[in-house]
């Protein structure tokens, strides 16, 4: 929606709003001298009405266009987590890491320290720090950071989500 569109319903809705309180604030107080004509009258409430009627469509049409964008934000989530699960399976499959190898990487990924990820295998820090080892060399980095950058290289370097956004898109209308 442009922006004058919206800024010209605001315009008359605030217009609305500021003749209905001086209406009814000069009544009350007793500030006007003579009443507003009826035809006045109806043409205020007709401009109103239409005013907030418009204010509604465009309110509706603006919440339906966030509610779709989020909805394209969650799939693009979904199939940027598939699609990194994906890619994590293949990388551990090219550097033959073993089941337990393949369970520290993803909790070092994760950003666990040496300590948690122990506990969470119980086994020892030694064990973890001997096989985060194994990781890098297999992997060929030197630490945590740049495994981390391999498969963020990855995720960049790939279109994840073409056909959501082709989905979404408002499809033509036959003229038949």
């Amino acid at each position: 929606m442009r922006l004058s569109v919206l800024i010209g319903v605001l315009v008359v809705q605030a217009a609305c709003t500021l003749i209905f309180v001086w209406d009814l604030l000069s009544g009350f107080l007793g500030l006007r001298a003579s009443p507003i004509s009826w035809q006045t009258r109806e043409l205020m409430e007709i401009g109103a009405a239409l005013g907030l009627l418009i204010g509604l469509g465009l309110g509706t049409q603006m919440l339906l266009r966030a509610h779709r964008r989020s909805n394209r934000a969650e799939a693009q989530l979904k199939v940027a987590s598939g699609a990194f699960m994906e890619l994590l399976q293949e990388r551990f499959d090219d550097w033959a890491l073993t089941p337990a190898e393949r369970d520290v990487a993803l909790f070092a990924l994760k950003g666990m320290s040496l300590q948690d990820i122990a506990r969470l295998r119980d086994t020892s820090e030694g064990t973890v720090k001997a096989q985060t080892n194994a990781i890098y060399r297999k992997a060929g980095v030197s630490g945590r950071p740049q495994l981390l950058s391999l498969f963020i290289d990855d995720l960049m370097g790939e279109a994840l989500v073409p056909a959501v956004a082709e989905a979404d898109k408002p499809q033509a209308r036959s003229s038949a």
